[in-house]
């Protein structure tokens, strides 16, 4: 949805997006606001107090922003990649700490159904488990063991608020859906791999574990073949996509896009050279907001606060050139900042700078 901005309502376009990455917040308004027609913020606010959408970690153990019907329909199959993810980091702390009766405390405590942040769930297990300290016990319940939801307000338009977490079961009203029986088909798994091509093929396998974090993927990716097309990269790598999936011409201009932190269009792949030089990947897991010209990234982003007046604070959205800008480009990009600095201000600041070119 970034050649031409869709109709989708923003329910649909974070399903069709297989979530947003939204560890920041405010992130995943400009994510929508880039690829929706006439979005209002608004409308996505009312999703998540409404509970359509969560707050959840999910792929890569990072915060995405998902429908409530695929957090219930994903998080099994991601269950024992969102243990090893903190154990990967907390292993040493956790060791000798039984993962299951971990759980069990914690699913004890949160019986109340009062949400709590990820400290006080620690410490009102802490006395079972004191040598490991809070943060590996809460990142182990928050993001691996329990499967919990990010509670409003946090993540409403324009509002600050900590973290309060509840089970899914509590915020949505059922439980998480079971893996069905193991008999080798993984129909989550391929169901992930296809959502994943709908929104981001053609791509490689690498591609679709780089984006979900899953190890095991290649059986689903195995029993779908029959069912995909298939093509060769530059690098001769096999990609793989959808059937009937848009495929533009490569000589299809690209209008100039305004991208937010850890956006899948570019974390969502292993290679991302398709999108960002490698000069500059590192912008990408830095947390950078970036400008895509021409389908490419070429610029990063952000917002100055302003000053008061007498008019009030007009904050300015400042673009930094990564590359030479030809003129039209420069034109565009401060043509697109201007409507962006618009939506962020609520239609109080259409202030846009473009620094000068390295």
């Amino acid at each position: 949805m970034l050649l031409e901005r869709s109709e989708l309502p923003p329910l649909d376009a974070v399903s069709h997006l297989c979530g947003l990455q939204a560890q920041e917040p405010q992130e995943p308004f400009t994510g929508l606001w880039s690829r929706l027609r006439g979005f209002q913020p608004g409308a996505l606010s009312d999703l998540l107090t409404g509970r359509q959408v969560v707050r959840t970690h999910l792929m890569r153990r990072t915060v995405h922003l998902v429908t409530a019907a695929d957090v219930l329909a994903w998080r099994a199959r991601h269950n024992a990649m969102l243990r090893q993810r903190v154990l990967g980091v907390y292993r040493r702390e956790l060791a000798g700490v039984d993962l299951d009766e971990l759980a069990a405390a914690g699913r004890d405590v949160l019986a109340d159904g009062e949400p709590r942040s990820m400290a006080q769930l620690a410490r009102a297990v802490a006395d079972r488990w004191p040598e490991p300290g809070t943060r590996p016990l809460g990142e182990m319940l928050v993001a691996g063991v329990l499967s919990m939801v990010q509670l409003p307000p946090r993540g409403v338009w324009r509002q600050k608020a900590g973290v309060r977490n509840a089970l899914v079961s509590s915020w949505l009203g059922r439980e998480i859906d079971p893996l069905p029986m193991e008999d080798g088909s993984d129909p989550v798994g391929q169901e992930l791999v296809r959502r994943y091509l709908a929104a981001y093929g053609p791509a490689a396998t690498a591609d679709v574990r780089a984006w979900s974090g899953l190890a095991g993927l290649p059986g689903a990716v195995a029993a779908l073949r029959g069912e995909l097309v298939t093509f060769r990269d530059e690098r001769g790598r096999e990609l793989l996509d959808l059937p009937d999936a848009p495929r533009p011409d490569p000589e299809t201009p690209a209008p100039v896009r305004f991208l937010p932190a850890f956006d899948n269009a570019i974390l969502g792949y292993d290679d991302r050279t398709r999108i960002i030089d490698d000069a500059d990947r590192g912008l990408s897991v830095a947390g950078s907001r970036v400008v895509l010209v021409d389908g490419r990234v070429a610029a990063t982003w952000d917002v100055e606060p302003g000053t008061e007046s007498a008019k009030g604070a007009e904050d300015t959205v400042v673009v930094t050139p990564l590359r030479a800008f030809s003129r039209s480009e420069r034109a565009e990009v401060a043509e697109e900042g201007e409507e962006l600095a618009a939506f962020l201000s609520d239609g109080e600041s259409a202030r846009v700078r473009v620094t000068a070119s390295p």
